[in-house]
């Protein structure tokens, strides 16, 4: 060291001078105004500018510590251009801001120019102030000011940055403890709508597709490859490939014990390696790929495959990333294991077809017609099936003569295994009608019973309602189906119902709503066969047409208004043969 750097250090380190009591009051001012917000970005932005009033700087940066990697970051600051606060590094000890963050002491430079640790980053800079962000003593950051004039930083500044740099680093915890649970619950929102919408695919090269975007809405990766095992070759194939928003059709082959899959796939749990160049097992396959996550996908302890994500940024994944996409394989796994056996299904159908038509007339006869009797509604209920006989069902249940159980159900895959799956159920329905439960805990009941008669890779989804004339009430509660749109005066928007699917899982509850409706009120249930249908262009009709078709149509009687769906929805398709099996029940109120 030299000994320019030895009288820096030393009135760097020096105890700060008294700050004078008008100071103090603003800071104490300046602690409440930062510590209103629990938004990150909001509370640095409003510690740079309550510091402007105290220290005119010229250059302003907040950098946080990543305690892995034990190196700082930019995440908030003013004059650095974004190559400095994108791209740099600086780790703990390593210039004049990781020295502060190394002794957990404020370190003010008079000329940087005599000071060997300085990083430049600026060359016009001469003066630097950095003041630790310490919290419960820890080192979170560092509180960075520079200056273009020579010892432009006074040893009373530099006390009261450090006041203000613990009052900082208190607001900093807060803001980022509330970003990680905000964020940590909507991960899990997010989880269990991408692993509802993945558990409803039953082919497996779709399921592949839409596992790519469904990843994406998890974790934004650049390249992302799905190999699923080979029992024939013992090898992992890789059957997707995305780069950078282009989906091929991989090549790739990984045997069990080759890079960074195979580490994944032979230990059973993931692997994250910040640097792939420092990692022996990694197998160069895009020369642009710096750290790696690779995820093992396990159904009942096989392993199926391995969800691999690279990216060309050091260091890129997390440990939230790990047990985010953790899951999210989890649920891949089993539905890549339901869409084989679905297929396994589908090609064994072929065996049945001169008993599909008896199949087909028998179905009919279970479908009840709609009630005629004097519920205070209007009913319509229709079907088209994609084959002879359909996964989907719809019911109606007296409850006496006042009161009725409507119900729209979905099971997974389609024709006659679907058919078959959906009689069973209809029979469990009206087994437990005598009881006349209310919709949460009917569906609790129906679960249970289904889960008795559990059929792997088999699961139906399911929305029912009760309706009580004289209180004009609806009660409604959802297991995973599509969510039924009501009309409401000039209110035309879907019910937000939620719910796992019947057959999967056995100890499930179900939350259920309740409201009043009033005459010429709608409510349509209806199958994902209507809003999933799709034009040429592969573009879906969408809820949202359907409730503006609802409201279009909102002074025609149910039948017609059913009618009238169906053939839009049959118009936009072009009249192409139907995919999907697309039921509909309109209950309109008197």
């Amino acid at each position: 060291m030299t000994p320019e750097e030895r009288i820096t250090d030393t009135a760097a380190t020096k105890t700060a001078p008294e700050v004078p009591e008008s100071v103090l009051a603003t800071l104490a001012q300046i602690g409440e105004e930062i510590n209103s917000s629990l938004n990150l970005d909001r509370v640095l932005a409003k510690s740079a500018a309550a510091i402007k009033r105290l220290i005119d700087y010229e250059i302003f940066s907040v950098m946080l510590l990543d305690r892995e990697t034990q190196t700082l970051t930019h995440r908030f600051a003013i004059g650095h251009n974004r190559e400095v606060t994108d791209h740099w590094r600086i780790r703990v000890g390593q210039g004049i801001t990781g020295t502060a963050a190394a002794t957990r002491e404020a370190v003010r430079v008079s000329d940087v120019r005599n000071n060997a640790r300085y990083i430049n980053a600026i060359d016009a800079v001469r003066s630097e102030l950095a003041v630790p962000l310490v919290f419960h003593g820890e080192v979170i950051g560092v509180l960075d000011l520079q200056s273009r004039n020579a010892d432009y930083f006074t040893a009373e500044q530099q006390g009261i940055l450090t006041l203000l740099a613990s009052r900082l680093a208190a607001a900093i915890e807060n803001a980022r403890l509330f970003e990680r649970a905000r964020g940590q619950a909507g991960t899990l929102l997010l989880l269990n709508e991408v692993g509802r919408e993945a558990s409803s695919i039953l082919d497996v090269e779709v399921l592949l597709r839409r596992a790519a975007e469904l990843v994406k809405r998890v974790i934004d990766y650049q390249i992302m490859s799905i190999l699923l095992y080979d029992a024939a070759s013992n090898l992992f194939l890789q059957r997707l490939d995305v780069k950078y928003g282009q989906s091929l059709q991989g090549r790739l082959r990984v045997a069990a014990n080759e890079g960074i899959v195979g580490a994944a796939a032979t230990a059973r749990r993931p692997v994250r390696v910040p640097d792939v160049t420092r990692d022996l097992r990694y197998v160069m396959t895009n020369p642009e790929t710096r750290s790696e996550l690779a995820i093992p996908m396990i159904h009942q302890g096989r392993v199926v495959g391995v969800l691999d994500l690279e990216s060309p940024q050091l260091n890129y994944f997390t440990e939230d990333h790990v047990q985010a996409l953790s899951i999210l394989a989890a649920q891949l796994a089993v539905s890549l294991e339901n869409a084989r056996l679905y297929q396994k299904v589908a090609s064994d159908e072929a065996r049945m077809e001169r008993e599909l038509q008896a199949a087909q007339r028998m179905q009919g006869a279970l479908l009840r017609p709609v009630p005629a009797d004097d519920f205070g509604v209007d009913l319509a209920a229709r079907i088209v099936s994609a084959r002879e006989v359909c996964g989907d069902l719809y019911d109606f249940l007296r409850y006496g003569p006042t009161r009725i159980g409507i119900g729209l159900g979905d099971v997974s895959g389609k024709g006659s295994a679907a058919a078959l799956y959906g009689a069973v159920a209809i029979g469990i329905l009206r087994s437990v009608a005598p009881q006349k439960l209310l919709p949460a805990e009917l569906l609790r009941q129906l679960n249970q019973l289904i889960c008795e008669r559990r059929i792997e890779g088999r699961f139906m989804t399911f929305c029912y309602a009760t309706w009580r004339k004289p209180t004009r009430k609806l009660r409604i509660a959802n297991a995973g189906q599509t969510q039924p749109i009501l009309l409401k005066g000039e209110r035309c928007e879907p019910l937000k119902l939620v719910g796992f699917p019947l057959g999967i899982y056995d100890d499930v509850t179900y939350e259920e709503w309740s409201m009043e409706l009033d005459p010429g009120n709608i409510l349509l249930f209806h199958s994902d066969g209507l809003s999933e249908a799709s034009d040429p262009d592969g573009r879906f009709f969408g809820t949202e047409r359907l409730g503006s078709l609802l409201k279009a149509s909102a002074a025609l009687p149910p039948g017609e208004i059913a009618d009238r769906l169906l053939a839009e929805v049959n118009d936009f398709t072009h009249d192409a043969p139907i995919q999907d099996d697309r039921t509909l029940v309109v209950m309109k109120v008197r």
